[in-house]
């Protein structure tokens, strides 16, 4: 709508020709201004204007070639000589057109002077005859003015960083992210109109010399940009327009980290993209939620965000319009959704803000429905274009690009400390690798980490079959559970309790041996949860126990002696009893769901076999536990 309006003050010279005070006496100016007509008509905007600088020249008190060099100065962008063109004509004629007022408002809007194009934006809507459409916009932009005015009383902190030359150039680079870590950046360079991805790796604290991402990716003929990385840094869902292989003009592909290269890219195909224009993917930290712009049907702007989930068997569902809680009849962009899973960061010029396009974030509310839209604030935001936030996983930091003066030329890319009220929810992350327990060699093996409580999966994947790392984020407020499982070997098992205040603060780094499967192996289940001094298993331990089953379903010639164990505090009888009575408790249900009790016995320990300091909590916590032995194989 936006568009349209504005090619209609620029591209119809012959309405405010008919206009009274169109024409002027002086016969060369009137030929200036024709000819200027003729090459409007042909979007040769620096002809026309040296045609009506003549026109003005020939007769300084021409108002309809004065307005005409505020529209094309107001299309060029340079809004402050515009604002010189328009003010001309409200000085001769201030009932010339009611336009002149539109065009002078909208321009210092673009400049900040948000009091002065409050004013003439009044005015503007004092005319009769204006179209809904025409209202409407002005309304949009008259909410601008009010917010903005009232935000510039109340500016928040806001000290950005540049993150230095290894990172910038003398060209553009723009649209970074980070791994979960922050140890890797990806972002989008141009060089001679041609773009690609760079990465660099922070080491010691510093930013190494951005490299060339890939040759399987990058091309020459084509550009890659507006792309995300999963937290993990193994996944890269990236913008690519006029492919061969596209559906539309521009497509959303993905690729995978394959030790030190990645994989070709891979188009995700119908229904996510389309014969429009999808582009700007944001994953989820689960990878099963992609967040995308698009200008499909069905939306309610021109760009909206849209969200569609990952299906068995890799393929995605059919899109969702994310709504009237985020969308607006205007354009939103530049999506991101944090590794928490419910604060979504994005850019849009519907809402009210400061300018052109500005940065929001919107939250999930208990229901998992978004909540309406916060401006991230003056001077964060600015009377120009906002766009292509992303935050570190911990919340604190956030990367954008700015052509800002101070930089090493063009776009550069820079961070800064997010305001605290503007910050996601906490989260973690778990670093670990995975390796054979005695020659130590790194495994690929599946890694699933599960919310206790709900069961639900937020991450399942493979650790890299180069180095066996892996990396997950985790939100603070629940409890997870970490399985690791390899064929030949026994399961691993870990516990994140993350549901108090500040228990995110700090990840966590695992190194994970895991055992070959042979007699007297032992597995602690770390998530095999009882009421205090009670054998009742919680809810909170099926998913171990569901894990414990598929293993001894697919060793159906294994036998397993389950062990229940306590700390020192208590009586020993007691312990004894309580330990035996835990370890009964996972014996019945294993019975009680198929498997033979031939296969298996238990025992309690009591407070004998410690594997952990007593004299603390967390090592009384440790020496609480169920574990189960390997009796044949």
């Amino acid at each position: 709508m936006r568009v349209l309006f504005i090619c209609m003050l620029i591209c119809s010279p012959i309405l405010l020709f008919s206009q009274q005070g169109g024409r002027t006496t002086d016969k060369q100016a009137q030929k200036y201004y024709e000819q200027a007509n003729r090459h409007l008509s042909a979007a040769d905007y620096s002809k026309a204007i040296e045609e009506l600088t003549n026109a003005v020249k020939a007769d300084p008190r021409f108002p309809a070639a004065l307005q005409q060099l505020g529209d094309i100065y107001r299309k060029l962008k340079n809004y402050k000589e515009a604002i010189t063109f328009y003010r001309k004509v409200i000085a001769i004629d201030p009932n010339f057109h009611s336009l002149t007022y539109f065009g002078i408002a909208e321009s210092e809007l673009n400049l900040g002077d948000y009091s002065s194009a409050l004013q003439h934006f009044t005015k503007y809507l004092s005319f009769p005859g204006l179209s809904d459409n025409s209202r409407k916009l002005t309304a949009r932009y008259i909410a601008d003015c009010h917010f903005s005015i009232e935000a510039i009383k109340k500016p928040v902190e806001f000290k950005p960083v540049n993150l230095g030359p290894a990172v910038n150039t003398t060209s553009q680079e723009y649209l970074p992210v980070v791994t979960a870590d922050e140890e890797r950046i990806i972002f989008t360079r141009r060089v001679n109109n041609n773009e690609d991805f760079f990465q660099s790796i922070k080491t010691n604290s510093s930013w190494a010399p951005a490299t060339y991402l890939s040759s399987a990716i990058n091309t020459a003929n084509f550009n890659e940009g507006a792309q995300c990385i999963s937290p993990d840094g193994v996944y890269l869902f990236f913008t690519g327009c006029n492919r061969p292989e596209g559906l539309g003009r521009c497509d959303i592909y993905v690729c995978k980290r394959e030790g030190n290269d990645w994989s070709e890219p891979f188009n995700i195909g119908a229904p996510v993209n389309t014969a429009g224009w999808e582009s700007q993917p944001s994953l989820s930290a689960n990878g099963r939620t992609l967040y995308f712009v698009s200008n499909r049907p069905g939306g309610l702007g021109g760009y909206d965000i849209w969200s569609t989930e990952l299906l068995e068997g890799g393929k995605w569902a059919n899109p969702v319009n994310l709504g009237p809680s985020i969308n607006t009849p205007y354009d939103e962009h530049s999506p991101f959704i944090h590794p928490d899973n419910s604060t979504l960061y994005f850019s849009s010029n519907g809402w009210p803000g400061l300018g052109n396009r500005d940065l929001y974030f919107s939250r999930k509310n208990s229901d998992g429905q978004w909540q309406k839209p916060h401006n991230l604030g003056f001077p964060i935001n600015t009377a120009g274009e906002e766009s292509g936030l992303t935050v570190s996983a911990d919340g604190r930091t956030a990367f954008f690009a700015s052509n800002m003066k101070g930089g090493y030329g063009g776009m550069d890319i820079y961070s800064f400390e997010l305001p605290v009220a503007d910050r996601p929810q906490p989260v973690t992350y778990v670093k670990g690798k995975v390796v054979d327990s005695e020659t130590k060699e790194a495994l690929n093996a599946e890694i699933k980490i599960t919310e206790l409580k709900s069961s639900a999966v937020i991450f399942q994947e493979e650790s890299d079959q180069a180095n066996g790392e892996f990396l997950a984020t985790m939100p603070e407020g629940k409890i997870f559970g970490l399985t690791v499982y390899k064929d030949g070997y026994l399961f691993h098992s870990e516990n994140f309790t993350l549901d108090k205040a500040a228990s995110a603060s700090k990840p966590f780094s695992l190194l994970i041996a895991l055992q070959k499967i042979r007699t007297n192996g032992i597995v602690v289940l770390k998530n095999i949860f009882f009421e205090t001094n009670k054998a009742e298993l919680l809810p909170e331990s099926l998913i171990e126990l569901s894990q414990l089953l598929s293993f001894l379903r697919s060793h159906p010639n294994t036998v397993i002696e389950i062990t229940g164990h306590t700390d020192n505090t208590g009586n020993d009888a007691a312990n004894q009893t309580l330990s035996e009575s835990r370890a009964r408790s996972v014996y019945n249900y294993l019975v009680s769901h198929g498997i033979a009790p031939l296969r298996l016995s238990y025992k309690g320990s009591g407070k004998t076999r410690p594997i952990a300091d007593n004299s603390t909590e967390e090592g009384r916590r440790i020496n609480r536990r169920t574990e189960f032995r390997i009796v044949k194989y």
